[in-house]
């Protein structure tokens, strides 16, 4: 079986083929203006002044500040180490929306100084690490020394849970 290809067509499928090249070309251009457009609306990232740190109330042991350190500190403190890529929209917006609402949910740079709050706020962390809610996959994706194996979360909600007690015991007296 032989096809045969009028030149008609070809001469056709070429035109077609420049036609659509050239509205390929301003659809770029006109996602690269986009894209630097909105390089100007960058959200704030800020770090503001420790009030009360965690680590400063309830020193823990050195390994599981080195775990919370990687897994929660760049979200829930005002100790945020940005990444190249938090500079870049839509990124930064991700970004700093998340480390926003981190702080608003859970911040260990303004730490309770009330024993009993402060033994509450161990116990939620304590239970979100134990369930596996945090860090978040998309968090840990991205930050591979924010994972966790098992051991680890066993370590870290053990003196969670342990730190939470002696405060209580603490404010009982």
């Amino acid at each position: 079986m032989q096809v045969c290809v009028s030149r008609e067509y070809l001469i056709l499928l070429a035109g077609l083929i420049k036609c659509m090249k050239k509205k390929l070309k301003w659809i770029l251009a006109v996602l690269v203006v986009v894209f630097a457009l909105f390089q100007l609306a960058n959200p704030e990232r800020t770090n503001p002044p420790v009030v009360n740190d965690l680590m400063t109330s309830s020193p823990p042991p050195a390994p599981v500040a080195t775990m919370m350190h990687a897994a929660c500190y760049d979200c829930h403190s005002n100790e945020t180490k940005w990444p190249w890529y938090s500079h870049i929209a839509p990124v930064s917006l991700l970004v700093a929306s998340d480390v926003n609402e981190g702080r608003r949910n859970l911040n260990l740079s303004d730490w309770p100084t009330d024993p009993m709050r402060a033994a509450k706020r161990l116990e939620d962390m304590s239970e979100k690490i134990g369930y596996d809610e945090m860090p978040p996959g998309k968090y840990t994706a991205i930050h591979r020394d924010a994972r966790m194996t098992d051991d680890q979360r066993k370590v870290l909600t053990g003196w969670l849970d342990g730190e939470a007690a002696r405060l209580k015991a603490q404010a009982a007296k």
